[in-house]
């Protein structure tokens, strides 16, 4: 097993004007593993995000894919790498039905077929897996905001990536409606994709993640075992609040 990291960023900074939305990030995550970044609304989030999938270029810094320089590709030559993204505001092809919208993913996907008809075979497997089966024939529009999300992810699903990440895909979900979500990332961590996971659920950051990152005002607080991350008083400063630390110990 390769001992380089499927994502390595050195110094990674994107400036918009005189504001550092995100300045000198630097961190790396291993193939299978599932890294959560939480951080206050503003902290660069979204900013990272953009800059490791190719939607916006570094003003410095180095991104690596699989100790491939990756820094200012187009995002679909990042695709092409392996890497695959949801947005916090979904974009659906309004056009076509859910099934559709799945299978234009599988058909441009690196190795994927070039036949419609096994692209939407493929399609109504992974709606099932995110919890749409029965949906295919339905308009993106027809969906509840819990259900475009589950479309966002399946989106993301069919370039079958090895590097997935999440913006928010739990966003409009109900507590209940969590759990298939956590086991699916789960899932994809035993089939070796790795996955940043960028969320305001707390539970669900804890759940599956094996280690926790830290944005603050566009740069890295702390990062390391979530458990302690989220019990430092630094953290607690920032971003969760005392009535976090207090409700937790009350749980333990």
């Amino acid at each position: 097993m390769s001992d380089v990291p499927l994502l390595e960023t050195r110094g990674l900074t994107r400036r918009f004007g005189s504001f550092d939305a995100v300045s000198d990030v630097s961190f790396s995550v291993g193939k299978g593993e599932i890294l959560g970044v939480i951080g206050p609304n503003g902290a660069g989030k979204s900013t990272f995000i953009n800059l490791v999938s190719g939607h916006l270029k570094p003003t410095k810094g180095r991104v690596l894919i699989d100790g491939k320089d990756m820094t200012g590709a187009a995002a679909w030559d990042v695709a092409r790498a392996g890497v695959a993204r949801t947005f916090q505001i979904v974009k659906p092809f309004n056009g076509m039905t859910v099934r559709e919208n799945i299978a234009v993913g599988i058909l441009y996907e690196r190795h994927g077929t070039n036949r419609l008809s096994v692209a939407l075979e493929l399609a109504e497997e992974i709606l099932a897996e995110v919890g749409l089966a029965g949906s295919g024939d339905r308009m993106p529009g027809e969906l509840s905001t819990a259900d475009i999300r589950r479309l966002e992810f399946a989106k993301a699903l069919a370039s079958k990536p090895r590097l997935l990440l999440l913006d928010e895909v739990m966003a409009g979900l109900r507590p209940t409606e969590i759990g298939p979500s956590l086991e699916l990332i789960l899932k994809l961590k035993q089939r070796g994709t790795t996955v940043i996971v960028v969320e305001h659920v707390m539970k669900a950051i804890v759940a599956v993640s094996d280690r926790v990152l830290v944005l603050a005002q566009g740069k890295v607080l702390m990062q390391g075992d979530p458990h302690e991350v989220l019990a430092d008083p630094r953290v607690i400063e920032v971003y969760l609040g005392h009535r976090y630390a207090k409700r937790q110990k009350g749980d333990s």
